[in-house]
């Protein structure tokens, strides 16, 4: 048995020396990574209301610039999660940030295209920020691997997860801000800057454990110990399974998996709502400004930060007293899903403070929820962690294409977000469904020899 394979211990068997802390160093880069990556995506529904008067954008305009993210992030994940294995975490995500960051700040520049380029330049560089966003988080689960025992790992995915939520509690007010004291251009340009830095800073900070000059013994005897991946990014060392159709059949053949896949998609209808519609929902039907827009947006963010951490904690402290990841993941899930359901609400609230009170509850429950993540790294087959993670985020993020156009079709039909909310309601039960219906026992796949080889 290699120290990739060694059993869980935990922290049982204490190190001969004190041993080092570079983990949580990769897990903040991750964290700050992903909270810029949540922003860029946010930036058109931040902007998207002064940008829809400005450029003459209709409702269900609106509803596909907001869902080309999508598109293309569902299109490039397979081939992210390859290009994450074959190449390396370390390049393939470096690139990943620069070009989505360059896309971004494009987007700034919209404003000098003129008639139906406006909609055609606008989808396409959403497309573009889709596309080069696609190996992020099938990056940040090979980090997580690779870098966390499996008795953190439910916390390490939790905390990078959550920052979706912190991400708009840092960013929806500033680019509201910007919006309102500049213009709408100014948000692509300032968050397409930030990012080409965080490029540079991630290049010269991130490397794997077998390779990092400040990890010592004793914190990788821990990680392996534990069952992370210290060696992945090493294929002098690991047996990479290489892509191959063989390899996706039997993933995509079982049915623990098609559960988890079918429940990430549900829990990214909530996502997509609070990313694009929401601030517009905020002040088309509620008649906020887009400041309060922002600010209001920050608060049910906050919550469901909290409740993303929350979520992570809890898990990980069922699986040490329980020894289970089925129960370990799926408890939480269940209770965060059924505080979540509450959105449907928010169709009867007349009152905008108590319509945010209620968000707030329904995105602590999805940040609750939210351990999509640490499931794919307990349950992806070692060599083949980037693909699943690729194959699990193609599955979620189709909710990305849907959301935004059928709550596009809805308001413009009805002129009301009210069936919006019931549809993003519906969901929720839907997540319940696939994990206590589907998933069944969650346990690590294992690669068919014969097929692994192919």
């Amino acid at each position: 048995m290699t120290a990739q394979e060694a059993p869980h211990t935990g922290d049982d068997a204490a190190p001969t020396c004190r041993r080092t802390r570079v983990r949580f160093l990769i897990l903040l880069l991750i964290f700050l990574l992903t909270t810029i990556n949540y922003a860029d995506r946010s930036t058109f529904s931040i902007a998207g209301d002064a940008a829809s008067k400005d450029l003459g954008l209709d409702a269900i305009q609106m509803g596909y610039i907001l869902s080309a993210f999508a598109w293309a992030y569902v299109l490039g994940q397979i081939p992210g999660g390859a290009l994450l294995d074959r190449f390396g975490t370390k390049l393939i995500y470096t690139l990943a940030i620069a070009l989505w960051s360059l896309f971004t700040l494009f987007q700034g520049f919209s404003g000098f295209l003129a008639g139906g380029m406006i909609f055609i330049g606008l989808f396409a560089m959403r497309f573009m920020v889709g596309l080069a966003e696609s190996p992020s988080f099938p990056g940040n689960a090979r980090l997580v691997a690779a870098w966390f025992p499996g008795n953190e790992r439910g916390t390490a995915s939790a905390i990078f997860n959550s920052a979706q939520y912190f991400s708009l509690v840092v960013f929806a007010p500033f680019m509201g801000w910007l919006v309102h004291s500049f213009d709408w251009h100014s948000v692509f340009f300032v968050m397409g800057g930030l990012g080409i830095v965080a490029a540079i800073v991630f290049w010269k900070l991130v490397h794997s454990p077998d390779r990092h000059p400040g990890v010592n013994q004793a914190e990788l005897d821990y990680i392996a110990a534990g069952g992370g991946l210290i060696n992945m990014e090493n294929k002098a060392l690991t047996k990479s399974a290489g892509f191959t159709w063989n390899n996706v059949k039997q993933v995509l053949g079982s049915r623990m998996l098609i559960g988890v896949f079918i429940g990430q998609y549900g829990i990214n209808v909530l996502t997509y709502f609070f990313v694009t519609w929401f601030p517009i929902y905020l002040v088309k039907e509620r008649g906020l400004n887009i400041m309060e827009a922002g600010f209001a947006a920050a608060a049910p963010a906050l919550f469901g930060f909290v409740g993303g951490v929350l979520g992570g904690v809890i898990s990980d402290a069922l699986l040490k007293k329980t020894g289970s990841l089925t129960i370990a993941r799926k408890t939480p899930l269940l209770i965060g899903m059924v505080l979540s359901a509450l959105i449907i609400a928010c169709a009867y609230i007349d009152n905008s403070a108590l319509i945010v009170v209620v968000m707030a509850v329904a995105f602590f429950g999805k940040g609750i929820a939210s351990l999509g993540w640490a499931v794919v790294s307990d349950t992806s087959p070692r060599e083949f962690v980037g693909v699943t993670g690729g194959i699990f985020n193609t599955f979620g993020n189709t909710a990305g294409i849907v959301t935004p156009i059928v709550i596009g079709y809805i308001v413009a039909a009805t002129g009301s977000f009210d069936g919006a909310l019931w549809f993003v309601g519906l969901h929720c039960v839907l997540v319940i469904a696939a994990y206590f219906l589907i998933t069944g026992k969650i346990e690590r796949l294992t690669l068919k020899a014969d097929e692994a080889k192919a």
